[in-house]
Formats: structure tokens, sequence, C-alpha cells
């Protein structure tokens, strides 16, 4: 018998400081998890299926991410149905967004581009309630060297230094279409200190953990232990260098996600 699909593109919002990461795993919370646990609550058994755009690890948290939803029935009014998946979900995730896409859609393989941002500050010990979405350096950092050592990463690159338990099957040279230090204005709180930073990456895919290892990279800059050299040496195709230094999750957002 013929069943009729439909399917749905919804963006959502999430602090991931108390989650596993997106995928579901046994004994632990995870976004997967909650979501699908809040679509059995308000669709009463009916059948669905979630997918995720991308994952993320734990305590990363996303300003913009996205997932398809499909279903063997109609959803009548996707506002209202919007607003009944908030009022279920904990408040620490809020979608954004429904729309309804083709059968053709498809949420790992369509063309998107993805934005990240990394939150940090150094020099001094800060409120412990920036630890969910603002990294501490207590070391003193270089901040226009940082600026110049993240330019170094945008282009293509072979990022394998960049990547967490490579393999030769991987597929390693990317394309950065954006990578830049600032100081931040995107986000504030009364909590936060003076002065607080954030690297801005675009692009159209990443390997695990490789903006983590990046921003860890510019750290180690920061701190004077390796030089600008040392970053553009390790995005050679020849480079051998592993980084031995991986950013702390909480700093990282996905801060945007766009498909074309």
């Amino acid at each position: 018998m013929f069943i009729k699909k439909y399917f749905y593109l919804i963006k959502i919002q999430y602090l991931g400081y108390r989650f596993h990461g997106w995928q579901k795993q046994p004994k632990v919370k995870t976004l997967h998890l909650m979501i699908d646990r809040t679509f059995n609550y308000i669709l009463e058994d009916k059948y669905f299926k979630t997918l995720a755009a991308g994952r993320t690890d734990a305590m990363v948290s996303a300003n913009e991410a996205a997932f398809e939803l499909f279903l063997h029935h109609k959803i009548e009014d996707e506002t209202e149905f919007l607003n009944l998946f908030n009022k279920n979900l904990p408040q620490d995730i809020r979608a954004l967004s429904i729309e309804e896409v083709s059968e053709d859609f498809n949420i790992i393989n369509s063309s998107k581009t993805k934005e990240y941002i990394y939150l940090f500050t150094y020099g001094e010990k800060c409120h412990p309630f920036c630890a969910s979405i603002l990294t501490t350096i207590l070391d003193d950092l270089d901040i226009e060297l940082m600026k110049q050592g993240a330019k170094l990463f945008e282009g293509k690159h072979n990022f394998k230094s960049y990547c967490y338990r490579v393999s030769n099957e991987g597929l390693y040279n990317r394309t950065i279409e954006l990578c830049e230090l600032k100081e931040n204005d995107l986000y504030t709180a009364s909590f936060f200190p003076e002065k607080t930073y954030v690297l801005k990456i675009a692009g159209k895919g990443f390997g695990r953990n490789q903006i983590r290892l990046m921003m860890g990279a510019l750290i180690k800059l920061g701190r004077g232990e390796i030089s600008l050299d040392y970053i553009k040496n390790s995005l050679l195709p020849e480079s051998t260098d592993v980084m031995d230094y991986i950013a702390p999750a909480s700093g990282l957002i996905l801060n945007k996600i766009e498909f074309h």
C-alpha cells in the first residue's frame, strides 16, 4: 500500500552545555534524544523520523541548526505545530521555523554553508555564568598575531593536521570561505568581562573537531608557542603535523546554516 510522505525542514537553536552532543547515545542526554522524545509526545505515536544536517559535539551550542522531519501525515497549521513543539521542548532548546520541502531535498547532501563562531577571552578568571558559551584562557594572548593566523586558514587547504583520528580515506582538502578573529560584538552579558573576542569561520563542510583544533592552534600562536610559518606549513599537502591542543567545546557555537 502506498503511503504518502511529507518532509519538513525545521531550524532550531540550543544551549549545548548540558547535552552530550546531537547523536543519541546510551545512558546520556543528547539533543536528538530530547527532540525525538518531544515529537513522541506531541505526535501521539504517529510515525515520524528526524535527520540532522550535521552533528555537534558535547557542550557545543547552536544559534541556528537544522534537521529534517519525515511524516506520513501533513501538518495542517505549521505555526500552531511550531508553537506546540516549543511548548513541550526543554527551555534550552527552541524551534525557530518550519517549512515543507520536496522529496528531492536531502538535508545531508543538499548544498549548504555553515558559519561557526568561537567566543573567548583571556587574562582573567571570569564569572562562572560565562562557562556555558565563553572560553577563558588565563594566559596572556597576542590578539593581533592571532588575527593574522586566522586569515591563513582562508581558502582551499589540506586540513588533515586539523582533523581528529585521520585516515588515508578521509576528505581533508576543504575550502574555508571566511576565517576572521575580532573583538566580540555578537553576544553581550552583564557578567561578561570588559573585552571578549570571536573567531568566525564559514565553509561548506568541516571535519570532526576541525574548528576546535584550528582555534587551539591560534591559542598556541597567541601564547608564543608556535609561529605563523608553523600554521602555513601545517596546511601544506605534505604536512605530517598533528595538532596537540583542542580548544574547549563550550566556546563553539554553530551560528548559521544556509541551504542553497
